[in-house]
C-alpha cells in the first residue's frame, strides 16, 4: 500500500507559513523565504518546466521524493486560498495556471463540490467533500505503487497525523526567524497522540537541515 508522506519546509521557530496569509501573499509575510533553499534547484526547475538549475545534496533530496510521490492530497486553502462556495473565490483555479507542477492526480479537501479539473502535463483536481480518509484512498488508488504526499497545510497535515494515518515526514529546518505565522505542530500534538522516530538527518552546505522521520503507530 502507497505511504502517506509529509514533505514541508519549516522555520528555525517553528513555522510553515509567515502571518497575514493573503492572495497576493499565500504564505505569509515572509513565508516565501522558507522555499528559498529551492527555488535554484534542477529538480524543482524540471518540475516547473524550467531548463537548468543546481545538483547538490538538497537537489538529491527534493529529486528522490517527487520520483516516489504518486498522488497528492491538499486541503481548499492550500489550493486556491479562498473558501466557501466555488463562485465566490478569485482563486478558483488555484495558482499554478494551466500546467502546474504537480504531474499527477491532486486531491482537494473541501465542503463544496465540483467536478474534477483537469490540466496540462497530467495534473488532475478531484474535489473531495467527505473526509480526509476518502481523499486518502482515492489519492492511494491513484498513486499505485508510489507514496502519497500531504501538500498542505499545516492544517490537513496535523489531521493526517492525529488519525494516525500519516506514516513519515521530512522536514527542512530552514535558518530564517520568522517570529509569528502558521505552526506545522499544534492542537495538542504533543500530548501522546503521535509519536516520531527519526530515520535520518542531512546537513547542507546551504544551511538547511533535512530531517526524516518514521510515525509509530
Amino acid at each position: 500500500m502507497a505511504g502517506l508522506t509529509l514533505d514541508i519546509s519549516m522555520s528555525l521557530d517553528g513555522f510553515v507559513a509567515g502571518p497575514n496569509q493573503t492572495l497576493d501573499q499565500p504564505l505569509g509575510e515572509g513565508g516565501e523565504r522558507l522555499h528559498d533553499w529551492a527555488l535554484a534547484l534542477k529538480s524543482f526547475r524540471e518540475m516547473h518546466g524550467r531548463p537548468g538549475g543546481e545538483t547538490n545534496v538538497d537537489d538529491d533530496i527534493v529529486a528522490e521524493t517527487l520520483g516516489r510521490t504518486g498522488a497528492t492530497v491538499m486541503g481548499r486553502r492550500m489550493f486556491s486560498g479562498g473558501k466557501g462556495e466555488w463562485k465566490h473565490d478569485p482563486n478558483a483555479d488555484g495558482w499554478w495556471g494551466k500546467d502546474p507542477p504537480f504531474h499527477h492526480p491532486v486531491f482537494i479537501l473541501t465542503h463544496h463540490a465540483r467536478e474534477p479539473v483537469i490540466k496540462q502535463g497530467g495534473t488532475t483536481f478531484t474535489f473531495v467533500t467527505d473526509g480526509i480518509e476518502s481523499a486518502l484512498e482515492q489519492a492511494r488508488a491513484a498513486a499505485g505503487d508510489k507514496d502519497v504526499a500531504v501538500g498542505g497545510g499545516a492544517t490537513v497535515a496535523q489531521q493526517y497525523l492525529m488519525a494516525g494515518l500519516l506514516d513519515g515526514l521530512q522536514i527542512h529546518v530552514v535558518p530564517v526567524l520568522l517570529g509569528d505565522g502558521v505552526r506545522l505542530f499544534e492542537n495538542h500534538l504533543g500530548d501522546g497522540q503521535a509519536e516520531l522516530e527519526r530515520t535520518g538527518a542531512i546537513e547542507s552546505p546551504t544551511g538547511v537541515t533535512h530531517l526524516q522521520y518514521r510515525v509509530l503507530k
